[in-house]
């Protein structure tokens, strides 16, 4: 597995040059910035693969919902004072109760579901991860690219400097489709959860802010009633 400290710098490409340049540098010429995450979620692979996961664990889904449910109305009925949680005292008494027991196999088995939807997620986008390196290189080498540098680490970066949609571009040419079903010893590296997990708080982030678009919306187009003379 390739480690995700290289990912972004393959053949004499290095993010570490981002420390040799000033705060305020502008990234112009031949030296460019690239998303790793943004790159991942936009390819085909990425997204046919989520859609995969959804069908092949769907009897997965199903189920980690409802041992989800069961869970907590077993939590409900400990929750004495009614703020849906179990405080201290609560889970004192909880953990004395005949339950509790029952209680604990509901939170493995739902960790064991969690992980057999996590981990094809993981496979999936390992695969693609694979190929970055060399998507990248084609990239750099194409537009003779010298340095390329995560955007977070400059003040300013013109849009013109982000190739990210061109290594999305390259990856598609060049994983075009992954697996979702891990073979059997198969364990996620490191540099693929992390990778993941950053994939996931770009999706949760999205999510919310198009929610909130969609309410903000919704509330432009209901004014009040103007109070009537």
């Amino acid at each position: 597995m390739t480690r995700f400290s290289k990912l972004i710098a393959p053949v004499g490409l290095i993010l570490a040059a981002a420390a040799a340049l000033p705060a305020s540098a502008q990234v112009q010429g031949n030296i460019a910035t690239v998303d790793i995450p943004r790159t991942i979620i936009g390819t085909t692979a990425f997204q046919t693969a989520y859609e995969q996961v959804n069908t092949t664990y769907a009897q997965q889904n199903e189920l980690r919902r409802t041992k989800a449910q069961e869970r907590q109305t077993m939590l409900a009925k400990f929750d004495k004072n009614g703020d849906k949680q179990v405080d201290d005292t609560e889970q004192a008494a909880m953990q004395k109760s005949p339950d509790f027991a029952k209680l604990q196999t509901l939170e493995q088995e739902i960790a064991g579901l969690n992980n057999q939807i996590d981990g094809a997620r993981v496979y999936a986008v390992e695969q693609i991860i694979v190929q970055y390196p060399s998507a990248l290189q084609d990239v750099t080498t194409k537009d003779q690219i010298k340095f390329v540098i995560d955007p977070t680490s400059l003040l300013f970066a013109p849009p013109e400097a982000d190739i990210t949609a061109k290594v999305t571009a390259a990856l598609n040419t060049r994983v075009p489709a992954v697996g979702v079903v891990p073979p059997s010893g198969w364990q996620p590296s490191r540099e693929g959860v992390q990778v993941y997990q950053e994939i996931q708080q770009r999706l949760i982030a999205a999510t919310i802010a198009q929610q909130q678009q969609q309410a903000a919306a919704g509330q432009q187009g209901n004014p009040a009633a103007p109070d009537g003379r």
